[in-house]
């Protein structure tokens, strides 16, 4: 007999009720995320327009590319002349804890049609992630509407407000003077505690702030984003997993 796999049963049953709450607290948790997707998309869109982008430009940054850290890079890079193969790298850089996110949700998505997958990488953010993976745990199974609800509190509002704020940004006040900034990463911050489950979790968690502050300190935000993100993770998977090895001997082979 195998031991059970908590993150291993997209198919156990769950109760209307259960569904239909949890699905409530993704809205309920994506509500700061989705303001502060907006806020900062319309300063998004006002770059765009400063650096001599067309609306279409802009608007095929944010739906195909649906990055944001990456896209002011980029936009900053382009701005300033730089040349194409710096600007792929750093970019990749800065979105490659994104490997790391679809390695955590790939169990989930077992038995998923390849479209499906595909579309769900696509819309796979820093907030989707989080959302959706506390969501599935929640439930302990797949649930493919609930992730698309958390999807849309991140896609659509920096859509949008890419186009508001390349069209009429100049008379929007900067998010930080509101007080916005501070939204994006309270509402990370909370959605992380979510997902702290054991302690691989805390021990990622720790070594990804510790490393992303000193690297940052040392050399620059983005490259303390990018080091914090992918060094983090890995000290959480060199962990031993002490409540992996209980489950092993409670349920022998």
């Amino acid at each position: 007999m195998t031991a059970p796999d908590a993150d291993a049963g997209p198919d156990r049953p769950v109760g209307e009720a259960d569904l239909a709450a949890s699905r409530r607290r993704i809205v309920v948790d994506a509500t700061g995320v989705a303001l502060s997707a907006g806020a900062f998309g319309v300063v998004y869109g006002l770059a765009t327009r400063s650096a001599g982008f067309s609306l279409v430009d802009a608007m095929a940054m944010s739906t195909l590319v649906l990055a944001g850290a990456s896209q002011f890079a980029a936009v900053g890079l382009i701005a300033a002349g730089a040349a194409w193969p710096a600007i792929v790298l750093l970019t990749f850089l800065l979105n490659a804890r994104h490997l790391l996110y679809s390695a955590a949700l790939a169990p989930w998505f077992r038995g998923r049609p390849l479209a499906e997958r595909a579309a769900a990488a696509h819309v796979l953010t820093d907030e989707t992630f989080a959302l959706a993976l506390t969501h599935f745990r929640r439930l302990g199974r797949f649930d493919g509407p609930g992730y698309w609800l958390a999807a849309a509190f991140v896609v659509v509002p920096w859509i949008a407000a890419t186009a508001v704020g390349y069209l009429g940004g100049q008379v929007i006040p900067d998010p930080a003077r509101l007080g916005l900034d501070i939204v994006f990463p309270a509402a990370m911050g909370g959605l992380a505690v979510g997902l702290v489950t054991g302690r691989r979790e805390i021990v990622a968690a720790l070594a990804g702030l510790l490393l992303g502050v000193v690297v940052a300190l040392v050399a620059q935000p983005a490259v303390g984003v990018v080091a914090g993100g992918l060094l983090g993770p890995l000290a959480g998977l060199l962990t031993p997993d002490r409540e992996r090895r209980e489950q092993v001997k409670a349920y022998p082979l």
